[in-house]
């Protein structure tokens, strides 16, 4: 338990690659001092400056396979023929200690987290304004030809309707700062749950971004998929 006593929470946030969760995360973490990011273990090399224990725990494939048979991982997952996932014991040294442990994972990574951590984890799905903005924000980050980014799009496509089925919350991320307060509200409003306390101002802030009720404009068609 922190110093405020109060509970540790996994905030998990997942999105359709270019929706701008990253840069939500960073924020998050810069904004709140009892907030960690969660470091994944990886199978792939580093890229760039990329350190290890800070941005991924490298470990080589046959490793990965040892602490997946022994049970190791709360959630993992093969990406490109590579492994990631997020270590128990990462879990629960931030649980313990009554930190934000801060998720920026998939939607495949986060219905497992929530499943195994179905009363602490937290799970919120991010969306760029619409469809269209999606793919001029991935064919704005990619050098590849047509193919490879018609591919990146129908997966991006395919994540965001898994999100919008099974994510308890989802928020558009169509001004930064206000998609910012957006998650810091609903946040708030878990942590609070875990304490076993209410806001009902706060109840009622957050309650147009639960999955049920959200404003999710031309994505709605995606949500009934």
């Amino acid at each position: 338990m922190s110093s405020e006593g109060r509970p540790g929470q996994l905030l998990v946030l997942s999105a359709p690659s270019g929706a701008g969760k990253t840069t939500l995360a960073r924020a998050f973490l810069a904004r709140h001092a009892d907030a960690v990011f969660s470091v994944s273990a990886t199978t792939r090399a580093p890229r760039g400056a990329e350190r290890d224990g800070v941005d991924y725990h490298f470990v080589t494939p046959a490793r990965f396979a040892e602490w997946v048979a022994e049970g190791a991982f709360a959630e993992w997952a093969d990406v490109f023929g590579r492994r990631y996932g997020t270590l128990k014991r990462t879990v629960q040294e931030a649980l313990s200690r009554g930190q934000v442990a801060l998720f920026d994972i998939d939607v495949q990574g986060g219905e497992q987290l929530k499943a195994a951590f179905p009363r602490e984890a937290t799970t919120v799905f991010i969306l760029p304004p619409s469809a269209e903005e999606l793919e001029r924000r991935l064919r704005g980050r990619s050098t590849d030809g047509e193919d490879a980014i018609a591919k990146r799009l129908a997966m991006a496509h395919a994540e965001v309707r898994r999100g919008l089925r099974t994510y308890q919350y989802v928020v558009v991320n169509d001004e930064l700062e206000a998609a910012l307060a957006s998650i810091e509200a609903i946040a708030e409003r878990e942590r609070l749950r875990l304490a076993d306390r209410t806001d009902p101002a706060l109840d009622a802030r957050i309650a147009r971004f639960r999955r049920e009720a959200a404003e999710l404009g031309a994505w709605r068609d995606h949500a009934g998929a």
